[in-house]
């Protein structure tokens, strides 16, 4: 299973490495900077405020079915066509619902227009997770990898259209980004949707309302994890422009936007590995077979990828606004060193969290997850109106840590893995050396780019000296069968 899980991280990676750096660094961020910051914080915030209701959409059925399928395969010919009626249901709850609280919270005609368009590209995100997670839970990795791309890879193709095509620059506007988006979520969700029906030997729908009743009774715990998760990860821009008088709300939410998309960037590795992962550890778990190694392998993977990325990212957070931003610098770097420091417990949430899941642990993971929405809302409620953005980044911070120590805890009492003391010592040293090296570099190199790479390598040396990464065993560990 480890060998499986390395070969279909890699061909994941490589694809997601080939495409969703482009779109973040060479499409979004270019749209924000031809905008500006108070027109893409402005559309940020109407973004977040659809993923809100996501709960609505899903109904945790993405995350069950994974899991379902994974330990089940034979259940998708099944539960097929009874979830797809229900996800159309779902979908029809959702627009209601998110478009009157809209109204209810004072948006104006443009932002009711936004909010619908953006829910309706939400409901096609859903459908095609929902999707995916049936090809996933197949453990159909390679099928799965593309599709997980197909979206950006012609987001790419129209947005170039439209930004460097014979339109021009000067005519863009956020609009054309919103029906970009829309047209290559509409063929992703095609596409997928033919896969999985040629797999499930689809007939035809079959509306049967006890097996609603049935759905909702097994994926509610993971409903309620989703909706929780969604507040506290997505709340901070929402409530920058609710709770920041006029255009100051909009500035600080793509202020905020600006700092955040470069981690965005960096979580999509961690995300993958929770991708291969949750099918992995429920087959695992339902064969009582031992997930020690499967969950030392990944955490140690993404915990060093982490720690290297973060710290360098963080000691060089004005350089790399500026490289990648026109204005507001100061107050993106600001931001994002905050933010940044916040991806090593979102790593490891992606390990520690996947597992609970696949045990079936959602009590659990709802109340870390319910405490973490609590802190996070109170924490920017409180460090809003002093620190804007920089506040928000403060209560993501600490929300992030906070979560994650609880999670790591819960692992241990659940599952009662035997402590290795002498690996610990050496993530120990590692982290400790790590800030040793980044620190040390940034006082002797006066040149960013060479003290990053440099401090990078080193780092890269130490966790190879200290066997975090060993290179012989993952090779034998790729070669065998």
């Amino acid at each position: 299973m480890q060998r499986k899980f390395l070969t279909n991280l890699t061909f994941l990676l490589f694809l997601n490495i080939l495409i969703k750096p482009f779109w973040i660094f060479g499409i979004d961020r270019t749209v924000q900077n031809m905008v500006g910051a108070g027109e893409y914080g402005w559309y940020s915030s109407l973004l977040n405020f659809t993923f809100l209701f996501n709960i609505l959409l899903d109904f945790g059925i993405t995350n069950f079915n994974n899991k379902n399928i994974a330990q089940n395969n034979h259940l998708l010919n099944k539960h097929f066509s009874g979830i797809i009626i229900f996800k159309f249901l779902l979908a029809a709850l959702y627009i209601i619902v998110t478009l009157s609280i809209g109204f209810i919270w004072g948006y104006d005609s443009r932002q009711m227009l936004f909010v619908f368009i953006l829910g309706f590209n939400q409901i096609l995100i859903s459908l095609i997770l929902y999707l995916r997670s049936n090809i996933s839970g197949l453990l159909q990795f390679k099928t799965d990898s593309i599709i997980s791309v197909l979206d950006r890879l012609l987001m790419i193709l129209f947005c170039s259209i439209l930004l460097w095509g014979q339109t021009g620059k000067s005519n863009f506007t956020i609009d054309w980004f919103v029906y970009a988006q829309s047209l290559a979520y509409i063929i992703t969700a095609l596409v997928a949707l033919l896969i999985v029906m040629k797999k499930a030997a689809f007939k035809k729908l079959q509306w049967n309302v006890n097996f609603f009743r049935l759905i909702i009774k097994q994926s509610y715990p993971f409903a309620v994890l989703v909706l929780l998760m969604t507040f506290y990860n997505r709340i901070d821009s929402v409530m920058l422009e609710r709770m920041l008088p006029g255009e100051a709300g909009d500035v600080q939410a793509g202020i905020y936007a600006s700092a955040y998309r470069l981690l965005d960037a960096i979580n999509m590795i961690a995300y993958l590995f929770s991708i291969i992962l949750l099918p992995m550890f429920a087959r695992l778990i339902k064969d009582k077979s031992d997930v020690t190694g499967l969950v030392k392998l990944s955490f140690t993977l993404i915990f060093t990828f982490a720690i290297l990325v973060s710290l360098n990212l963080c000691l060089y957070n004005h350089e790399f606004m500026d490289l990648l931003y026109v204005k507001h610098i100061d107050d993106s770097a600001a931001v994002f060193k905050l933010l940044i420091l916040g991806f090593i417990p979102i790593s490891t949430t992606y390990i520690f969290g996947t597992l609970l899941t696949a045990n079936g642990s959602l009590k659990w993971l709802n109340i870390i997850a319910f405490s973490g929405m609590v802190l996070n809302i109170a924490l920017n409620y409180l460090l809003i109106p002093k620190f804007m953005a920089v506040g928000s980044a403060y209560a993501s911070l600490i929300t992030q840590f906070f979560t994650a120590i609880l999670q790591l805890v819960m692992v241990q009492i659940l599952f009662r893995f035997k402590v290795n003391y002498r690996y610990l010592f050496n993530v120990f040293l590692f982290v400790a050396g790590s800030i040793l090296i980044t620190m040390t570099v940034g006082y002797l190199v006066p040149e960013w780019k060479t003290g990053f790479i440099l401090a990078m390598g080193l780092s890269f040396i130490l966790a190879v000296v200290l066997r975090l990464i060993h290179f012989k065993a993952l090779i034998q560990l790729l070669k065998s069968r």
